[in-house]
């Protein structure tokens, strides 16, 4: 079904993007069964962005666009620009890039739709496992069309926890220095990769609580509503709004010590 250019519906915006991740998705696939990407360095040289990051950027701009040619853009490889509608797409075309070249089968294509600066759907794809995690605004969260939630109760001393690092060395080494008091209060820690599919993970109750330094926008901005739709506390230290500083997502019940832990660790120095 096309979905018109006046149409801003959550779940109108949500097909379109389901529909663009998951073709996205297959042409990451047929990428990587084809061989070794071309590879640059980004903002370091442990910070790589590949022939398909923008292959898969072009496409879904291809078909968001297409079908709404009015909306503006904010998307992790550079193709930013205005629009005239009060949509707004926040695209990461391949969130897990370092494991993409390696070949480790944890990735995704995340894709969020603000409407007047708030997020109202979201889309994060993982064609690995063709799992589609989605949410709209008040409407919940699913897992290829099923119902998830996050765990809870939880006691934060058995938590399983995500989190992930800078590419920076000198970041990931400080964020590394504040790791001790954190697997001392928690039952283990995970680094996946992918920020994306981190908070989805705590939405579909496979993590119990994840935190993050150094993320963009376009890394958590789909995953984090899904992750709050499904019943997860989503914030920063502050309880406000996540930001590059800090991303966190817990269960309701180990949301407050949680983020008391993080606080005491220096997590968003």
């Amino acid at each position: 079904m096309k979905v018109t250019a006046v149409d801003e519906s959550p779940a109108a915006l949500l097909a379109l993007a389901a529909a663009a991740a998951q073709e996205a998705g297959r042409l990451l696939m047929d990428g990587l069964r084809s061989g070794p990407a071309l590879v640059e360095a980004k903002t370091t040289r442990t910070d790589p962005v590949s022939d398909l990051d923008r292959a898969s950027e072009a496409l879904i701009l291809e078909r968001l666009l297409g079908e709404r040619p009015d909306d503006a853009v904010m998307a992790e490889e550079g193709s930013d620009r205005k629009g005239t509608s009060a949509v707004r797409w926040v695209i990461d075309p391949l969130d897990g890039t370092v494991n993409f070249v390696y070949g480790i089968p944890v990735f995704a294509v995340s894709i969020a739709a603000e409407v007047e600066g708030k997020v109202v759907a979201g889309v994060v794809h993982d064609p690995n496992r063709s799992e589609t995690f989605s949410a709209t605004l008040g409407g919940g969260a699913f897992l290829n069309g099923e119902p998830i939630s996050a765990n809870d109760p939880v006691d934060l001393s058995v938590a399983l926890v995500g989190t992930g690092f800078a590419y920076d060395a000198e970041v990931r080494r400080r964020q590394g220095s504040r790791l001790d008091e954190l697997l001392a209060s928690v039952r283990d820690i995970r680094r996946a990769g992918s920020a994306a599919l981190d908070l989805c993970a705590v939405g579909a109750g496979r993590l119990d609580a994840y935190f993050e330094r150094g993320t963009h926008h376009w890394d958590r901005a789909a995953g984090a509503l899904v992750a709050r739709e499904a019943g997860a506390v989503v914030g920063d230290l502050a309880g406000e709004e996540p930001t590059d500083r800090l991303v966190m997502a817990a269960a309701v019940s180990i949301a407050a010590p949680f983020r008391t832990l993080l606080a005491s660790i220096g997590a968003s120095w």
